[in-house]
């Protein structure tokens, strides 16, 4: 007997691999986060006012509690999610209040902007653990593609009826509430193309005429998602929001890509882009004064009308050189009324020097990697199509604001993901957010032993 059960031992397979969930890892970084956060908060009260902060242990506990809250929340419904999402999250979000505080106390204290911006941050938290506690699958978005979509074009029509601000149509505004429905309807788009995509892979990648070296997509397949795309982009014209147009056609290029395997749709969506850019840039007369702007920079304080947003930006990013002035020690505020949104980033530039920016923008891109390590990881189309979607959203936007308001592309008046002021844009990435943690558990989440795995995770 003994002799046949150390045969059977010998023959039995070894035993799969622990899978470490890695939630103490989280836990340590979250707290180092929210230490970076409170050293920051700190430090700009010692260089404005040569004291520290009276409330700053109440912004730790505040933030302290709300970081705990959605780490439980990871820990209980999403075990095996990525460690890194929620508190490179955490450290950006935070380190937007730190920024948007400076400013504030540079400026009249009539529109201070931290004190709403920390409660729309406490709100997105919430809907963080929302979505990570309610949905266990992110498989059951999938049933919901048209549904999306509609609430997705309803979102950007709606705001075609108010008035303008900055010269778009992207707000709705009623007493002293705003909100920015097109930040909700990118994350609706992305699960409508990612639900449609693959639903229809199969004809995406196999059939269609080829014309030359280009094989050509079926209108029955193409002609539904491209109408959809076209309506969305066309909305956002007549709305003059041309950020999110670009986002959105960026979006619908890199997803299609996805789902193809067709480089030639990359090389297709650039030409497209820059005619479109052309167009606008020279038919619409708001976009047209950006473009203007962006060619030279310069020109208002060479006809004596002093320096324009851009112009600024760049003397601060100038000013900060390699180390920066330090928190608190900057001149940002001369940027004018979009220092606390558009153009937040040259506060960083400026006051954390090229060190710090460097570092914030390495977040985001870790950020975007950990989204697209997630997608990769996955094996069925939808999860895989919705992450990459969801981190090409955040991508686009860091690398449209980033290019702005350092002169590399023109302006387009978005929100930097998490950093910039804003309500709308900071609860919608805390919602992308929770469905990369939602889609990265089930990616890691070892596959359970049976005959058809045969023990494989």
């Amino acid at each position: 007997m003994t002799a046949l059960t150390a045969k059977v031992a010998e023959e039995a397979p070894p035993p799969a691999p622990p899978h470490p969930r890695r939630r103490g890892i989280e836990l340590a970084l979250l707290a180092g986060a929210v230490l970076i956060v409170l050293l920051g908060y700190t430090c700009v009260g010692l260089a404005v006012r040569g004291t520290a902060p009276a409330d700053v242990s109440r912004h730790a506990a505040g933030l302290g509690l709300a970081a705990l809250l959605a780490h439980l929340a990871v820990r209980l419904r999403a075990p095996y999610a990525d460690p890194l999402l929620l508190p490179i999250a955490v450290l950006l979000n935070g380190l937007g209040l730190v920024l948007i505080q400076r400013l504030d106390l540079a400026g009249p204290q009539s529109r201070p902007g931290a004190g709403g911006q920390l409660v729309w941050s406490w709100l997105g938290l919430g809907l963080f653990v929302a979505a990570v506690l309610l949905l266990r699958d992110h498989r059951a978005l999938q049933r919901y593609a048209y549904l999306s979509v509609a609430a997705a074009l309803l979102l950007m029509l709606v705001p075609v009826f108010f008035p303008a601000t900055n010269g778009a149509h992207i707000w709705i505004r009623a007493g002293g509430l705003s909100f920015q429905p097109g930040e909700f309807a990118k994350v609706l788009l992305a699960v409508f193309f990612a639900a449609y995509l693959a639903a229809n892979r199969t004809a995406l990648a196999l059939t269609g005429r080829r014309v030359w070296w280009f094989r050509l997509l079926p209108g029955r397949v193409l002609a539904p998602i491209l109408t959809i795309w076209l309506i969305s982009v066309g909305l956002l014209v007549l709305e003059r929001d041309l950020g999110t147009s670009l986002l959105f056609f960026g979006l619908f290029v890199v997803m299609l890509f996805v789902a193809t395997g067709r480089i030639g749709w990359i090389a297709i969506g650039l030409v497209l882009a820059g005619l479109g850019a052309f167009a606008v840039g020279t038919l619409e007369p708001h976009v047209h004064g950006r473009v203007q702007d962006w060619l030279d920079p310069f020109a208002s304080i060479a006809a004596g009308r002093g320096p324009g947003q851009l112009a600024q930006s760049l003397f601060a990013f100038g000013e900060g050189g390699a180390l920066g002035t330090g928190l608190g020690a900057g001149h940002s505020l001369l940027i004018g009324f979009a220092a606390k949104s558009d153009f937040i980033l040259a506060t960083a530039g400026e006051e954390l020097g090229l060190a710090g920016l460097t570092a914030i923008l390495l977040l985001y891109a870790l950020l975007v990697a950990r989204g697209f390590r997630a997608g990769l990881a996955l094996r069925d189309p939808f999860g895989r199509l919705l992450a990459t979607g969801l981190a090409t959203i955040i991508a686009l936007q860091v690398f449209v604001i980033a290019g702005g308001v350092t002169g590399l592309i023109p302006l387009t008046g978005m929100a930097m993901p998490f950093l910039a002021q804003g309500g709308s844009s900071v609860v919608t990435n805390w919602l992308i957010v929770a469905l990369l943690v939602r889609v990265s558990d089930s990616a890691r989440r070892p596959v359970p032993a049976g005959p058809e795995s045969g023990g494989t995770p």
